[in-house]
């Protein structure tokens, strides 16, 4: 499979991009979305924030209190723009609708550089199975892109085109004023977007093989408190320096299949940026993993001076 495809983003340039997992998580007991409204706006501002930030949608799932969203990008740095884009809009429709501040204070965004094929199958797999938080099955689910997958492209998909919406229409049915003029975006009777008119479901496709039968395989035997721990909670979350460990050998392996105390200094700088911006750590605890100095990890991850001597 092609990790790192080349695609059109939606200004119009034909780049490389690559995969990423966002996951945009609240507190554990707060509910973002609380009716079906609510998960249709979710929805709608997957898609609209992507066409905004220059991002693709590959796929993605939206539960009760969080959501999660597969993307190409071109960096690292515009798929967390594209989350925070995300976050921000909801935000302000959440606090319109409930006039309360207090609980979108504790969303979170996380971004993770999908890097290698294992990642990439076993994250596009894990996605559409957030439906049975909901208790829903995967494929009755409705706010998921799954309903693309593996859909008859002999048949043409029905809806209302968001292009030859008014600006009234626009307003009231997308809840934007961004210019969707050359979308090729569909709603459904009910108002929804359909996921086939926006995702990428050509690449989706290619990771399972184009074989429905190797996508069920996949999520079958799929460990799903691994991939929470790997893609949600864990980046989240500050390690003892052991876990942390264990973290960065596995980097280090998938990148180069080696060990990470046989590493070079070369490649030790070259993965350094990748583990700090994806795994909350600080660089004494970098320090004291990779075997280099404060400084040395510092300059490599461009991690500011004045926090140097508050790190433990």
């Amino acid at each position: 499979m092609k990790r790192n495809v080349l695609r059109k983003l939606p200004s119009g340039e034909t780049v490389n991009v690559q995969p990423f997992h966002i996951s945009i998580k609240g507190m554990e007991k707060a509910i973002l979305c609380r009716d079906n409204e609510d998960y249709g706006v979710m929805v709608k501002y997957i898609a609209v924030c992507a066409h905004r930030k220059n991002v693709i949608v590959i796929i993605y799932a939206v539960v009760s209190n969080h959501g999660h969203v597969a993307v190409l990008a071109k960096s690292y740095q515009e798929a967390c723009e594209y989350g925070e884009e995300l976050k921000r809009n909801y935000a302000q429709w959440f606090q319109t609708k409930y006039l309360e501040k207090q609980i979108l204070r504790g969303v979170d965004v996380q971004a993770i550089l999908l890097d290698s094929d294992w990642y990439v199958r076993n994250a596009l797999a894990y996605i559409p199975r957030n439906a049975l938080d909901n208790g829903y099955p995967i494929d009755k689910y409705k706010w998921s892109g799954f309903r693309a997958m593996f859909s008859n492209k002999n048949q043409p998909v029905n809806g209302i085109p968001v292009c030859k919406f008014t600006r009234r229409e626009q307003d009231r049915i997308m809840h934007t004023r961004e210019d969707l003029k050359n979308v090729h975006w569909l709603v459904d009777s009910d108002g929804d977007l359909i996921p086939e008119s926006f995702c990428d479901i050509e690449y989706l496709e290619q990771v399972f093989n184009n074989d429905p039968a190797f996508w069920l395989k996949t999520i079958g035997s799929l460990n799903p408190a691994e991939m929470e721990e790997k893609l949600v909670n864990g980046p989240r979350r500050l390690l003892p320096d052991s876990e942390f460990y264990k973290v960065a050998a596995e980097v280090v392996q998938r990148w180069y299949s080696q060990d990470l105390a046989t590493l070079s200094l070369e490649k030790k700088l070259r993965v350094l940026p990748f583990i700090w911006r994806t795994r909350k750590t600080t660089v004494r605890q970098m320090a004291r993993t990779f075997g280099l100095s404060r400084e040395e990890i510092q300059d490599a991850v461009k991690a500011p001076g004045s926090s140097i001597s508050q790190q433990k």
